[in-house]
């Protein structure tokens, strides 16, 4: 089968995306308006870009009628009218259900912490909070937007951002400052309504030795 993007209807694109590029990390994004009121929506179109300086990018897209949507118009850069802040709270099994719940449309002066049961808690660089039941939590400013298609439906806005403080639950990094996958407990979208947990992992050398032994299997993680 072979596919021109054009000829898809929109959705079918989009349902061709999610079922495609998996599984994806979840970055749950605390923002603030200008006003000051609290905004908290999950978008799995979300990777790290470097570490120097340490950089992290998520796309919310654009609503059904074209407009933005309430986190890309909070963390968008002051000269464009927003706070240029925001907060990437990581996903994981302990908190998924009130996850899934911070995607309901609300009014503006509506908070989804509220309607989500999650604890906000004041960051140290940043305006906007992060969730307390997350155990990591990178604090960020905008650097850039990049608008793919402004004002169309399904348009792409890829937000970047330097992360200028994190959060780290104590048990959760070792001395080499390795995180420990099962006390992270990260899940991660699928197509659809579905996820995925990340408990069941296999270990490669990379490069040249992936290939040194051809007849051996991905050996499971160590640490499991």
């Amino acid at each position: 089968m072979e596919i021109c993007p054009k000829d898809l209807q929109l959705r079918d694109r989009y349902k061709l995306m999610i079922g495609a590029i998996v599984p994806r990390p979840i970055a749950v994004v605390a923002t603030v308006s200008p006003r000051d009121l609290p905004n908290l929506a999950p978008f799995s179109f979300f990777c790290g870009v470097g570490s120097n300086p340490m950089t992290l990018a998520f796309c919310p897209g654009n609503k059904p009628d074209g407009s933005e949507k309430d986190t890309l118009r909070n963390c968008a850069p002051v000269a464009e009218g927003g706070t240029g802040e925001f907060v990437v709270n990581v996903a994981t099994e302990a908190w998924a259900r009130p996850m899934a719940v911070t995607a309901e449309p609300l009014p503006h002066e509506e908070s989804e912490f509220d309607l989500a049961g999650l604890t906000a808690v004041a960051s140290r660089a940043v305006a906007p909070p992060r969730v307390a039941e997350s155990p990591i939590a990178f604090e960020c400013r905008t650097l850039q937007i990049v608008r793919t298609n402004a004002g169309a439906a399904g348009g792409g806005n890829l937000v970047l951002g330097e992360v200028v403080h994190v959060y780290v639950a104590d048990d959760l990094v070792d001395e080499h400052w390795h995180v420990d996958p099962d006390r992270l407990a990260a899940i991660g979208r699928m197509g659809g309504p579905q996820y995925c947990r990340t408990a069941d992992r296999f270990s490669l050398p990379r490069g040249r030795a992936a290939i040194d032994r051809p007849d051996r299997q991905p050996e499971p993680d160590s640490r499991l």
